[in-house]
């Protein structure tokens, strides 16, 4: 029984991991690098008839050009709800409307702003590796709990040592996407 408890906890440990990993991926997705990407408006809630729904629901997000995003609403009356929505979404771009589609124009990023926007990259993969700490320590105290229980001393070492290796492996992950973030940040 003990045994099945504790693989239980192993793989609650693991899915929170994927958690993590998930909401980094998302988090690093909205930071902008100074290209076009529909990714960035990801998150953006347009105020449709009364209810907060996201931006892609309502209208085509894609790409004119390297710098230029455009969102053409499936109704035109959408135009200045969504037009509101990105302005009130601080993600610091202007929306042209033409009447017939939404334009955003895309800012060169200056070097100041790049070493911001890294800083935002690597403060998010800190947040997510604070939940992959959480989840090792869920596991750890569940394995220490089970060896007090009677689990034997020596099953209960291997199963934080791999703990540990999952802890390692999802750590290992997260400074890759942020370096590779980084990376796509600085590049002019």
């Amino acid at each position: 029984m003990q045994e099945e408890e504790l693989q239980m906890h192993l793989d609650e440990a693991k899915e929170g991991m994927e958690k993590a990993i998930d909401h980094l991926k998302k988090q690093l997705a909205k930071i902008n690098t100074g290209k076009a990407s529909p990714r960035s408006l990801e998150g953006v809630l347009v105020d449709y008839y009364g209810s907060p729904t996201p931006l892609n629901q309502v209208a085509n997000v894609g790409t004119q050009d390297s710098r230029t995003l455009t969102i053409q609403p499936w109704e035109k009356s959408m135009l200045a709800p969504i037009e509101k929505a990105i302005f009130e979404a601080n993600l610091g771009f202007t929306p042209q409307n033409d009447g017939e589609i939404v334009r955003i124009n895309i800012p060169l990023l200056t070097e100041e702003r790049r070493k911001e926007l890294a800083k935002v990259a690597r403060a998010e993969g800190e947040e997510s590796k604070q939940g992959i700490r959480s989840s090792r320590r869920d596991a750890m105290d569940a394995i220490k709990q089970a060896v007090k229980d009677g689990y034997p001393e020596d099953a209960g070492k291997d199963r934080e040592d791999e703990v540990q290796k999952m802890t390692n492996a999802y750590n290992h992950k997260i400074e890759e996407l942020v370096s590779n973030k980084e990376v796509d940040i600085m590049k002019v």
